[in-house]
């Protein structure tokens, strides 16, 4: 028997802080989902309520933000048991996850192969998205300025839209897929971007390989405003990403059988993303690499 846990935490940068509260529950229990751990014992929530609001306004945050990452649990088929609350400058939410487990039940990400594809769940650019957000709110004082030149104020909630289902959406679907698909090893995407992610799961490989990534599925005009303001790194693969996918490798011949399950199953889409070759224990992001738009 083995006890996998997980901590994670979430700064919101999303208004609604009951959307806030679904995706920190996401995020948290997206390291066990990486492990092929499908199913999720318990959850603690950790809630940090902010000093620099009226007691009413506090209130109102706190109570919306438990009342998301609740009924995210619940969604996972999992409980919040407990937790701890804080007070802060400014509002946190995060928590611990539990699985008690099998050997069989869960996958270590150490076993890697030569020929493996390298699949991910979901599209990058949820920062550049929240932040455009911001720039459009700010107007004509800030970067909107030039932002707008590429995108209407359309495209820019459409973004957002867009990046807020993807970081409240649950890997379960994919956790569970990674054993009927018989996955060697995964990762989540957060706050180290794709690239950040890739090196650290090829560093802890058992067998002597490289992660070859060619392909960036990034939400729909995120490469222009990325390629406006280089200091995402969103092209470089090293944007932060909150409550991203998973960063699966498995077979070749079991790849599109997987991505046919995650649509059929979720209603989302997946993408080959990379490939194992071998190498030194890296990632390596090929020159030029195809850009898909979702």
């Amino acid at each position: 028997m083995f006890i996998v846990s997980t901590t994670d935490f979430f700064f919101p940068n999303v208004e609604d802080p009951y959307l806030q509260g679904r995706i920190a529950l996401a995020n948290v229990l997206s390291d066990l989902y990486a492990m092929g751990v499908a199913e999720v014992d318990s959850v603690l929530m950790i809630l940090a309520a902010s000093l620099d609001m009226d007691e009413s306004s506090r209130d109102i945050v706190a109570r919306q933000f438990i009342k998301g990452f609740d009924d995210a649990a619940n969604d996972a088929g999992t409980a919040v048991t407990g937790g701890q609350t804080v007070k802060n400058p400014w509002p946190i939410i995060g928590g611990v996850a539990k699985s008690v487990c099998r050997e069989e039940d869960f996958i270590r990400p150490i076993n890697a192969q030569v020929g493996d594809v390298i699949i991910l769940t979901k599209p990058l650019g949820t920062q550049v998205a929240v932040n455009v957000r911001q720039y459009l709110i700010q107007g004509a004082s800030g970067r909107w300025a030039a932002v707008k030149s590429i995108m209407s104020e359309q495209d820019v909630l459409r973004a957002l839209q867009t990046a807020i289902c993807s970081m409240m959406r649950l890997n379960k679907t994919a956790a569970s897929l990674m054993h009927k698909h018989k996955a060697h090893a995964a990762t989540d995407v957060t706050g180290f971007g794709i690239m950040g992610h890739a090196n650290n799961l090829a560093s802890n490989q058992l067998a002597k390989v490289s992660f070859r990534i060619h392909t960036l599925p990034i939400i729909k005009h995120m490469k222009a405003v990325a390629e406006l303001f280089p200091g995402f790194k969103l092209l470089q693969g090293y944007s932060a990403e909150t409550s991203g996918g998973l960063l699966v490798c498995l077979p070749r011949e079991r790849a599109e059988a997987f991505i046919t399950d995650i649509q059929t199953m979720d209603g989302h889409t997946a993408w080959i993303v990379g490939e194992v070759i071998e190498g030194d224990n890296n990632a390596i992001l090929m020159e030029n690499p195809e850009i898909i738009d979702v």
